[in-house]
Parts: structure tokens; sequence; C-alpha cells
């Protein structure tokens, strides 16, 4: 019951710490129309710095590490007024620095922050919340090593919250005790990517006081953020990372980056233990059935960075065990919603909102309203009850000799080859309707009506390899001309001069940021949903079980999830093929794969709409065979890692 007791001691803070307007002189955080109210000054808010010791000694100097916390709160918070807290912990803040404009931190003559990155802080603190910008071990002016996803990583933002309940000891620079005083105990993480990957992990250790998190474009396996059923992403990435955010010397920390790269086994691509630390939803270190926090999740169906089953599949566990969730999904690349065009306020509010209700325990309403918000087109955004959408049926689609895609099973012992070869995405899908040796491609006739898919398609094919293994990436691809979000180029969005303000400024620390629009691009394709395996890995992720060649055998595997909608006139179209050289470092087997057509399929969730239902006849099959466009140039998304 541990939502239960969290949301009964959050009422409590309200009745005692929140008071109506002009009700008491003392100070106390006030509430009006279900917020609360920005009655304390940002100007004079107490800033400061402490360093919380952890229970890990990441690069073995044989002192536990310290983990240095940055903190603005009211002036008045203390014995008199206590608060809760916002944290944002991150790898980020003296390299990449934080958000579309790129923050860092900016320290004042007394080594205090004079510049949060962010908007929280201005936001956040003149409405009684303290804000903590946290420098993840290893990074920036905390201890330590970074160890990419694993112990050191996650127990550092586990003592932060200790420290705020009582629970870890904190210094000030001087060598003196630092007590968190001024807190409620109550706090809440957020942030996007790696810290958005913090506040998943630290909830996975299910560490009391963390009542809520805001996770991002977050990570929640970082087995999935670097494979995908054995097929391997990047090769040596954890010790790349590793160093991209460490700016101390090189040789002081090279002798974890070598153990990050031994220990992660890019030559098979299982899952090993090393994966297990870093899987917060079943993993060794923390996992889903841990939780104790809310979750309000956000990510993009286009995220090709942190990939979107890093959010399909913790919401999927998440709600498994019942845990209070909400969730914003966007058509953009790896983007903050607080960049989602025509969104800025509501983001804020929202949040708002969401940190006054699990923080404050203000009665506000968030928790009745639907739990999804999902943009289904550049400038149409939806709610529903949930995700995916509750009303989506699975219908099964089959390939058939022919070129079509069908609902019915084609004729038994029908079989298409290819050979697995290393090719772009582009030069999957153009020409559809051309036999070539790397790939086969089917696709439906013109779409009587529109059809929208949500959730997560899979794929079911029976193979026949002439080697022990071949990597499998399977595309759906919507074939039609359509102005889409162009997620390719600028993450799906342009920066612009006019800027918007969210909370108060000081010279040093600006509330306004930079407004966006969003990118648009006509294309006659968009590759709606994608996924790989390495057949080997078909029954375990842990083992590898090569195939006898020859001999049949089932290949069943997930593709990233999405939200789309399929337009009238428009075709579907799947094309199975071997190396995807746009987002893998595999060289090709060379094996040749025969697909037998009649036991192959591949599954879509679609809404149909109420009283409709689905049939051949709603799946036209074109006369002659469809040709689609000869050459096509998607623009490589562009890398952000932050």
């Amino acid at each position: 019951m541990p939502h239960l007791r969290a949301a009964l001691v959050a009422v409590a803070v309200v009745v005692i710490g929140a008071t109506p307007a002009h009700a008491t002189t003392d100070p106390a955080v006030t509430i009006e129309q279900g917020r609360s109210q920005p009655v304390f000054s940002y100007t004079d808010a107490i800033r400061e710095h402490v360093y919380v010791e952890s229970s890990v000694d990441s690069d073995s100097d044989g002192r536990l590490d310290r983990v240095r916390v940055d903190i603005i709160r009211p002036k008045e918070s203390g014995s008199g007024l206590k608060v809760p807290t916002i944290i944002d912990e991150s790898p980020y803040y003296d390299n990449s620095g934080r958000g579309n404009e790129s923050e860092r931190k900016v320290y004042d003559s007394a080594g205090n922050l004079a510049k949060f990155p962010l908007f929280y802080d201005n936001y956040f603190v003149p409405r009684g919340y303290a804000v903590l910008n946290v420098d993840m071990i290893g990074t920036t002016k905390s201890d330590g090593c970074p160890d990419v996803g694993g112990r050191a990583d996650v127990l550092g933002g586990k003592a932060v919250i200790d420290w705020l309940n009582g629970r870890a000891t904190a210094y000030h620079a001087d060598g003196t005790q630092a007590f968190a005083d001024w807190s409620t105990g109550k706090a809440a993480m957020i942030g996007k990517s790696y810290d958005g990957t913090l506040a998943n992990a630290v909830a996975a250790t299910g560490v009391e006081g963390l009542e809520t998190i805001v996770p991002i474009s977050a990570i929640s396996s970082w087995y999935k953020y670097q494979r995908s059923n054995g097929v391997v992403y990047n090769y040596n990435y954890m010790s790349y990372l590793a160093r991209v955010i460490d700016t101390d010397p090189v040789a002081k920390c090279a002798a974890v980056r070598a153990r990050l790269d031994a220990e992660a086994d890019d030559s098979t691509g299982n899952y090993n233990a090393f994966w297990a630390e870093r899987d917060y939803i079943a993993g060794t270190l923390g996992d889903a059935s841990k939780v104790r926090a809310s979750v309000f999740a956000v990510h993009t169906v286009n995220d090709l960075n942190v990939k979107p089953d890093h959010f399909s599949t913790w919401w999927e566990a998440l709600a498994d065990r019942n845990v209070p969730r909400k969730v914003w999904i966007g058509q953009y690349q790896h983007v903050d919603p607080f960049d989602f065009e025509g969104r800025r306020d509501l983001w804020v509010d929202t949040l708002h909102r969401w940190f006054d209700r699990w923080l404050l325990g203000v009665q506000n309403g968030i928790m009745d309203e639907p739990r999804a918000d999902v943009q289904v087109s550049p400038t149409n955004w939806i709610t529903q009850r949930d995700w995916p959408t509750p009303s989506a049926s699975t219908k099964f689609f089959r390939p058939a000799i022919d070129g079509s895609l069908n609902l019915s099973p084609g004729k038994n012992g029908e079989t298409a080859t290819f050979t697995d070869v290393r090719q772009s995405e582009d030069a999957m899908v153009a020409d559809v309707g051309t036999t070539k040796p790397g790939r086969v491609a089917f696709t439906t006739g013109e779409l009587p009506r529109d059809l929208r898919m949500s959730g997560t398609p899979e794929v079911d094919l029976r193979v026949a390899l002439d080697k022990p293994t071949s990597n499998l990436t399977a595309l759906l691809v919507d074939f039609g001309t359509d102005t889409r979000v162009d997620w390719r180029r600028g993450q799906g969005i342009t920066t612009l001069t006019e800027r918007s303000c969210h909370g108060e400024s000081t010279p040093e620390d600006s509330a306004c940021y930079k407004k966006v629009v969003t990118n648009l691009a006509t294309r006659p394709l968009e590759i709606v949903a994608r996924g790989w395996i390495d057949a080997q890995n078909r029954d375990s992720l842990s083992e590898s079980s090569p195939l006898t060649p020859g001999t049949y055998a089932q290949v069943k595997w997930k593709t990233l999830p999405q939200d789309y909608v399929f337009k009238k006139g428009h075709r579907i179209g799947l094309v199975i093929a071997g190396t995807d050289s746009t987002y893998s470092g595999e060289k090709a087997t060379g094996t040749q794969v025969t697909i037998d057509l009649h036991k192959s399929r591949v599954q879509i969730p679609l809404v149909l709409g109420v009283g409709h239902s689905l049939s051949d006849g709603d799946i036209p099959k074109d006369k002659g065979k469809w040709h689609g466009p000869q050459q096509i140039d998607l623009p490589v998304p562009e890398s952000n890692l932050y």
C-alpha cells in the first residue's frame, strides 16, 4: 500500500503547511485555484551547495564518493517552513549543458550557483519548492567515475533522497555537517535523456521519499539502449559515453571505462549480469516492482536515440503494478515537451499541477483527467484514457508471393528469399515492387479509409537460413505523399528568436527561453515502425541458439512502438531485410534467408472506430504489382545524446 500511504501523508502537508492566501502572516505555501502561488522571492532565495556522501567508491580511491548538490530554496524555508524538493540530476552540467539552449551551471564568487539551468528554479522556488541540480557521480563537481547506468550512477542519486530524509550524511565545503532541516522529505526527480534515466533508476530502487518522477525521453534498460534482440547498435559505446560526460583527466577513470567495455560483451550482443544491473524494469539493482513514486512519462515515437520501447515497456510494467501514472507522447525526435510547438504553457501548467498533487497533496483533479496526451499529426493532439488506446485491436497482415499484404494467408508452399547485406533504410524501402536481392517487400492496396495504429507491432516469420544466423530488419512503411513532422531535421524543431517567460528572473538567471516551431516535410513515404533481431537470439537474449542451416524455425520479435495514422488512399508496406546500416554497427552475415510466407505474418494494433470491423475488402489488392518511389532520400536523424 505504499502509494496510499504517500497520499495520506501528502494531504497532511497541505493541512499543516499550505494555507489559503492571507490566512496567516507566517511564511506558508499558498494554494489558490488548485495551484501553489508565487509568494516567495526568487531574488532573495537561498543558494547553497553541499556534498552528500554516497555508499559507493567508484574510482577506488579508498573514500566513499561525495555527490555535489546545488540548492536553491525560499529564504523563509527552514525550521519554520519545510518545503518539498524538485531534483534534476545530470551528467551534463559542465559539458553539453541542458535544454534546447544548452545551459550550463554558472557559479558565483562563493561557489554557489548564480544560474541554475532550465526554468524549474525560476518557476517553482517562488511557489514554495526547493530545486536541486545534482552532479551525477563522476561528473562536474562530484567525486568518482561514471559507470553508465550502473551502481555509482544509481546509488549516488538515491543518497540525495536519503539525505533529504535524514538517512545519509552531507557536508558543507568547509567540512561541517549539512542538514536538510528545511525539507519535508518529499522529493521529485525530473529530467530529459540521461537525467530522466537517473529518475527511472532511483525510483526502481524503491527509495522512500521519492514521491514522483517525470522521466523525459528516458532509458529504462541500457540493453535496449544499445541493443535490440542481440543486434548491437554501437560498439564500445559505454566507454565512449563515460568519456563524453567526464571532464576530468583521461587517466583518472580509464580503468573503469575499460571494465565497461569488457563486461558489456559486444562480441555476442547477449544480455548478461552487466546489463541486468542497468535494467530498471526487471534488473538486479532496481526493478519496476519496487517503484513507490508516481510517474509522469514523456516520450516521442520517432526518438531514434532513446527509442520509444523504453517508455512503452516501462509503462506496461508500471501499469501491471497499478502505479499512478500519466504520459505525453509526441511525434518529434529527442525533444523536451517544453519545446513541443504550441504546448509550452500547457506543459508548464500540467507539470505544476502534477508536482502540487504529489509533493504538496493538492487535490486538483489531475489524476481524474485522461491519462494520455497523444500527438496524431503535426498540429493535432488528442487525449485518451490510456496508452496504447484501449480501443485498438490486433489485426494480422500476411505477405504473399505476388508482393501483396493481406489479412488472409497465402497458399501453402509459397516462399520469398533475400540475402543479408548491410544497407541503409533508404535502400530497403526504395523501388518497392521491383525484386532486389537484399530485401523482400509487400504492400496493401490503397486504403479506403484512415487507419490509426496505436501500440507495438510484432513480426512473426518462419525462416530457413543457409548459415547459423542472420540479422533481420522489419520496417512498416506508410506509402503515400503527405506533410509530416520532419523529426529527421533538427530533432523536428527550429528555434526562433522570440522568447516566452516562465517564472521569475535575476540578471544572472533568466526565466525566458526561445520559442520553437515544428519542422515539416512533404515526402512520398514514412517509415512508421522498425525492429531488429539476431536470429540466434530468437529464444533468449542471454544465450545464443544458432539455427540449423536449411531447417525452418519461427523467429518472432517486436518492432518499436508507434502511434500513427495511415491515411485514406495510402498503402501499408512491410519490408523484411538483413542488416540495417542506418541504426546498427553490425556487419552483414551474407546469409540467404528464405521466408515461408504461408506461416509468416505481422500483427498491427489498429483503431477501427465504433461499429467498424476489418476484412479483406477493407484492404484491397492491386490488380498489377505496385511500384513505389524509385529513389528516396530520408535524412539520417541528427545525433543528440542529451
